[in-house]
């Protein structure tokens, strides 16, 4: 297994023996001291505030140039921090988006393959391990991912969450389950409430360092923005794709993945949706301020997945085209990050955060995570990182999406699709990062196609890949 691919990762070690060598000296002499642990032996733990959204978009934000969303609060991790300017899934989809970043495993591995196929709570999660190092931990939000009811997470200490739809929640009115019991919360509108929620954890007294998974409904569909901001952007100009039409609906064989409603009123709901979340994070950037912690504190901001909004006459994400697999992920921490404002070239995944977390708390990192500590990242240093990745999707019945794999480089991606169902595609995103133009029957593709072939059946050997039928 290449050190520049993925960490040492065994499978077969049971959950007893990992939280085992999680807890105790073993890992780090299997693994070496990690780097933040040197920084972090004579100092008191980070406080931990990761901040998930859905759907929203790697450039939906005034720091990447949007043309008019403005997000001075989330700018202000990115500036005061690193933007991670190349990151990424390896499933864009909700559930098993949500539990890598839980995990740091790809989801063949944690097992939530689809939004259907539910929680494993033999899993270990990054929390589970900051408990039994004294953190003080709370899950505020989303879980989204089914089985009976809300599991009973390890390691939380506060889980406050919902259930409604499925698991989505809605925008108003939602109830919460707080700590096992339901509460309503007429009225509420939902980013806020749970922002709420978050506020009145962080204030807390206590003698520990906490972590706080604030995991939002927001910005998914229906976009729906709190009454102040409702008619924020009624009149700007979206500058859709020009590739996309009103609807990008019943065609071309995407019926259940298409626009539900005309596509400029889902993004100017979409683009007002994301302020709201901008405002909501601004108050808990106040509140550690406020405190005096906010320095002493790693907050995190990213989302679970990109989105279509017209790009390749599409709708929706689940595809392994760029809009759909890149995603935010911001991280502000003056303990770690070294010339602060910089945008960090290398390619960085979900599964990465839970490693890099525990990395920044100078707590090993457990062998079960397939993820690497971003940490050297963070701190400016020159290191050898991932040079491709692995993309996954699989399918759900009625969803007209086959089985995904692809793999991504600094320049090119590969990707097939489940039984051959449609043409394989090779782009080269560096003159090409729109992917427009499939280059794998051309000349320079039919030369590059055994190479990338052999890197995609690499990079699936040694994340152990394996295919699920249904889910």
């Amino acid at each position: 297994m290449k050190k520049n691919n993925t960490p040492l990762y065994n499978k077969n070690i049971s959950r007893r023996e990992m939280l085992k060598i999680a807890g105790g000296a073993a890992l780090a002499g299997m693994l070496g001291t990690s780097l933040a642990g040197k920084l972090q032996a004579k100092t008191k733990r980070p406080n931990i505030v990761f901040i998930l959204t859905d759907d929203h978009r790697w450039d939906a934000f005034s720091c990447m140039n949007h043309p008019f969303v403005e997000t001075p609060n989330l700018d202000r991790i990115a500036n005061e921090g690193v933007m991670f300017a190349n990151s990424f899934v390896t499933t864009s989809l909700c559930g098993p988006s949500r539990a890598s970043f839980l995990t740091g495993q790809y989801a063949h591995t944690h097992g939530v393959v689809t939004n259907h196929t539910p929680w494993n709570n033999e899993n270990i999660t990054f929390m589970e391990i900051l408990k039994k190092y004294k953190y003080d931990t709370a899950f505020i939000g989303k879980f989204h991912m089914p089985g009976e009811g809300l599991p009973e997470l390890r390691g939380v200490d506060h889980f406050v969450s919902f259930t409604k739809e499925g698991g989505q929640g809605v925008y108003y009115d939602c109830p919460l389950i707080v700590d096992g019991k339901e509460v309503e919360r007429k009225g509420k509108y939902i980013t806020e409430d749970l922002t709420d929620y978050a506020l009145d954890y962080i204030d807390e007294k206590r003698n520990n360092p906490f972590c706080l998974y604030l995991s939002h409904k927001a910005v998914h569909f229906g976009f729906l923005p709190p009454k102040h901001l409702d008619d924020l952007y009624d009149d700007v100009d979206l500058k859709l794709p020009p590739e996309s039409d009103k609807w990008v609906t019943m065609t071309n064989n995407h019926l259940f993945v298409g626009a539900p409603l005309p596509l400029d009123m889902l993004y100017r709901n979409y683009c007002e949706t994301v302020v709201s979340v901008d405002q909501q994070v601004g108050r808990v950037l106040d509140k550690l301020e406020e405190m005096g912690i906010l320095d002493d504190t790693i907050v995190v901001y990213a989302g679970d997945n990109g989105h279509f909004f017209g790009e390749h006459g599409l709708y929706d994400k689940r595809l392994a085209y760029e809009e759909s697999i890149r995603i935010p992920f911001f991280v502000r921490y003056p303990g770690l990050v070294r010339n602060a404002g910089r945008r960090v070239q290398e390619m960085v995944l979900n599964i990465d955060l839970a490693p890099t977390l525990l990395d920044a708390a100078g707590i090993p990192v457990p062998p079960c995570m397939q993820g690497r500590s971003a940490v050297p990242l963070l701190r400016n240093l020159k290191n050898r990182w991932r040079s491709s990745f692995l993309y996954e999707h699989f399918p759900v019945f009625p969803i007209p999406i086959p089985g995904i794999t692809a793999v991504r480089t600094d320049r090119y991606k590969y990707i097939t699709y489940q039984n051959n169902v449609r043409p394989p595609e090779l782009f080269d995103l560096r003159e090409d990062p729109g992917e427009k133009k499939n280059i794998i029957r051309k000349d320079r593709g039919k030369k590059l196609l055994p190479a990338m072939k052999k890197k995609l059946e690499r990079v699936k050997a040694s994340t152990g890949y394996r295919f699920y039928t249904h889910g």
